[in-house]
């Protein structure tokens, strides 16, 4: 068994593809819209085949304050490869405007890694 694909809302569609074409090489289906549900959706693949989808709704979306421990989903992480890759990854989200939250370091578990504030407060976990 495994995890189809992870989905989530995010208020901005063209931006949060944007940032996970750019960032994290995703490639991006042509999108869906269901005008009648004032629905829209993309469906972004990643290079080892996860898939994740992002969608909108034009009215009757929420948007609570993301806490760094609420509960639910917190994090995406994305491995990279290497340690140099976190690292100049992490350091490309910092250039560009987004906070790093944490590192890059090797936590208590052993994972090298970093946590940057990306798009629309969503916590990105990025490992080797």
């Amino acid at each position: 068994m495994k995890i189809e694909h992870v989905a989530m809302y995010v208020n901005d569609l063209e931006g949060a593809k944007a940032f996970f074409t750019k960032y994290f090489g995703a490639k991006a289906n042509d999108g869906y819209h269901n005008p009648k549900k004032q629905f829209r959706s993309y469906f972004l693949t990643f290079d080892d085949g996860a898939r994740l989808e992002i969608m909108n709704k034009e009215v009757g979306m929420e948007d609570p304050e993301k806490t760094m421990t609420r509960t639910g989903f917190i994090h995406l992480s994305f491995s990279v490869g290497d340690k140099e890759a976190v690292d100049r990854l992490t350091e490309t989200l910092k250039d560009d405007g987004y906070e790093v939250a944490s590192g890059p370091r090797t936590t208590g578990d052993g994972y090298y890694e970093s946590c940057v504030i990306g798009f629309e407060g969503n916590q990105i976990e990025i490992t080797v």
